[in-house]
């Protein structure tokens, strides 16, 4: 293999694409998943679909994000014992039968069963994902690679949008989840071809066949703990998270996830209907959710190549700044041609800084626990995202819905705070370490 940062050869090359196309279109469907409640929820309001009002709407787009809470506070620790691989068919099976459930619902109390499983499988896919795709990226590309991945969660987001479009009008809204139900056909698609972490594999001290995977593709094994079998006990992984002067740094990183996930899920869950609140018609509140979309894919794209020639916590710090002031722009009835502007820039911003939270986390994070790390500190900011939804319902039942933009805006802002901190911290740590001989974990590469 070529001693170069950014040289491949064929067959890692080929690795490198199976692994992250594979990892893109289940995310792919982890996007479509998670966006098409708040794609169909103008016309399941409009209908009183189930006898929902705005406040239960909102609650039931919190027991989605609940579910994902729960999902990825589990995943980090099951995918670092059981196999990244396995976990990411698991979910993907999972979260497309409990769109089957919302389907055939009944009740709201069905329905939100429905929600609450998919979220289960959609927390636990994402974080697992990012963590499979970081492990075979090429070298000094991590970032990007994870941004590409990203994409498919946005393109997901577009898909339900049209979903919506096409497909609920003539058919009812239960048709937008019997969609959601498809991506079980790629199950077994998943199961055969996605390769296992090498990680994942050094570090359970199964060096055989990581020796054999590596060889077959012509890829390095990690430098760090080959052929060293994974010690301690169940929570030896979470734990490290905390040893010495770590706790400072993950607590910020959690907080920081918080007030993320608050925004992005908030937002994705109520655009349409608060854009309907501030006088658009149905067709402009969805095609929002489109352009918000295809701001979050420019996002990841550029926020990736930012990040990996300016560092992750750095972008992120700023995205979230410039993300704020976007959603707060909002609140304001403007021209559509602006307001369109102004919601394709937010996405740009919003939907990577969020992101390159992750990928901070992720690259900085020794090979052991990777997948612990950046799974709580998804599980950790999903409290934010259960609580985005609710916010949003309750100030529409209030008759506040143009409130909503701006407490939004405000989660952007602390998010920033607490990056911008980590990042200081980082940097303290890194030039300390570097005067004294020694290196840091974090911010590591």
């Amino acid at each position: 293999m070529s001693s170069s940062p950014t040289a491949l050869s064929a067959p890692s090359s080929r690795l490198a694409l199976l692994v992250v196309g594979l990892c893109w279109l289940a995310v792919l469907f982890d996007g479509l998943d998670m966006f098409v409640y708040g794609s169909v929820l103008p016309h399941m309001l409009e209908e009183k679909a189930l006898g929902i009002t705005s406040g239960q709407a909102g609650d039931l787009g919190s027991y989605a994000t609940f579910g994902m809470l729960v999902g990825a506070l589990a995943a980090g620790t099951v995918a670092d014992r059981i196999g990244r691989k396995r976990l990411m068919v698991s979910c993907v099976a999972l979260f497309s039968l409990a769109s089957g459930i919302c389907a055939v619902s009944g009740s709201v109390a069905v329905f939100g069963l429905g929600r609450t499983l998919a979220g289960v499988g959609l927390g636990g896919l994402l974080p697992t994902a990012i963590s499979m795709v970081s492990d075979y990226a090429p070298r000094g590309r991590a970032a990007i690679t994870i941004g590409l991945l990203m994409t498919a969660h946005h393109a997901g987001g577009i898909l339900s949008a049209y979903v919506a479009l096409w497909i609920v009008e003539p058919l009812g809204w239960r048709a937008a989840f019997w969609v959601c139900v498809a991506p079980l056909l790629f199950v077994p698609v998943l199961a055969k071809w996605l390769p296992e972490s090498l990680s994942f594999l050094v570090a359970r001290g199964r060096a055989d066949e990581a020796r054999a995977l590596a060889g077959r593709y012509d890829v390095e094994l990690p430098a760090a703990e080959t052929d060293k079998p994974a010690t301690g006990g169940r929570w030896a992984n979470l734990q490290g998270l905390f040893r010495g002067g770590e706790w400072v740094q993950t607590l910020l990183y959690w907080l920081a996830s918080f007030g993320g996930l608050l925004l992005v899920y908030g937002v994705a869950t109520w655009l349409p209907t608060l854009m309907r609140s501030e006088g658009y018609e149905l067709g402009s509140a969805l095609t929002f959710v489109v352009l918000f979309n295809l701001g979050g894919i420019v996002g990841m794209l550029v926020a990736g190549r930012a990040s990996d020639r300016f560092g992750a916590p750095r972008i992120s710090a700023i995205w979230f700044a410039l993300t704020a002031g976007g959603v707060f722009l909002l609140s304001v009835h403007m021209p559509l041609a602006l307001t369109s502007v102004v919601v394709f820039l937010t996405g740009v911003f919003l939907n990577s800084a969020q992101t390159m939270t992750y990928a901070t986390v992720s690259i900085g994070s020794a090979l052991a626990n990777r997948a612990t790390a950046v799974g709580w500190t998804s599980g950790m900011g999903r409290f934010g995202a259960v609580f985005g939804p609710w916010l949003g319902g309750q100030l529409l039942a209030a008759n506040k819905g143009d409130w909503g933009f701006t407490a939004f805006a405000l989660a952007g802002f602390s998010s920033m705070v607490f990056i911008g901190v980590a990042a200081l911290r980082t940097a303290r740590r890194t030039a300390a370490a570097g005067m004294s001989g020694r290196t840091t974990t974090i911010g590591a590469h």
